[in-house]
């Protein structure tokens, strides 16, 4: 049985704003589990409100490690006004854009795990090329276009540590699919052709790769 998480944690995450099915959660779960044996820590590049987060930030707690979690927190593309994921109520009225942080930071409070998290607020690529660190796992779940699946990509893949996870969402295969996941299949298909990473799981649109060789 895969290491699942406590019900009052699974419950927070169900509470949570977001667009992660269960099913994915709890893969994405066990991947974090496994990745904290590593004692390094777990990336999530595309914050949102916080509901993956939550799971990541469990695992972490078990294993002593930190999450990191990037956004600039303004909103992907699909997330704007007029698109099908928009949600006026994460819109900040003052300024007239999206302001996700305060609704994330509610979140892991309520979840109780705000000190197992490091909230980083920027832009994926500023962020990347100033980065050092090497990383038990990267979730890559930002904006779908393919400049930044592939930003996101070619910024955060060369931090996973040997023997590290990079998980993928929104995979999908599908031609129908190309706004929402198309970009995300790309970079998962450019991830296996590159002979660095090996598919270790596939749940519904989450892919789960392990670091096996050198390179992007």
């Amino acid at each position: 049985m895969p290491p699942a998480p406590k019900p009052e944690i699974l419950a927070a995450f169900e509470a949570a704003k977001g667009f992660m099915p269960a099913g994915e959660g709890l893969a994405l779960y066990a991947a974090a589990v496994e990745a904290g044996h590593l004692g390094l820590p777990l990336l999530e590049v595309g914050t949102y409100c916080g509901r993956s987060t939550i799971l990541l930030a469990d695992a972490a707690r078990e294993a002593g490690v930190t999450v990191l979690t990037l956004d600039h927190h303004r909103g992907s593309e699909e997330q704007q006004p007029g698109w099908d994921y928009h949600d006026p109520q994460t819109v900040d009225p003052e300024v007239g854009l999206m302001d996700t942080l305060p609704t994330f930071r509610r979140t892991l409070h309520r979840a109780g795990l705000e000190e197992h998290v490091v909230a980083l607020v920027g832009r994926s690529p500023q962020v990347s090329r100033i980065w050092g660190t090497p990383l038990g796992l990267v979730f890559i779940d930002g904006g779908h276009t393919d400049e930044h699946a592939n930003g996101d990509y070619e910024g955060w893949a060369p931090h996973v540590a040997e023997g590290g996870l990079l998980v993928i969402h929104d995979v999908f295969p599908e031609p129908e699919d190309e706004f929402t996941g198309q970009a995300p299949y790309r970079v998962y298909l450019r991830a296996l052709e590159s002979g660095a990473f090996t598919e270790v799981s596939a749940t519904d649109s989450l892919r789960v790769l392990r670091r096996t060789g050198t390179g992007i």
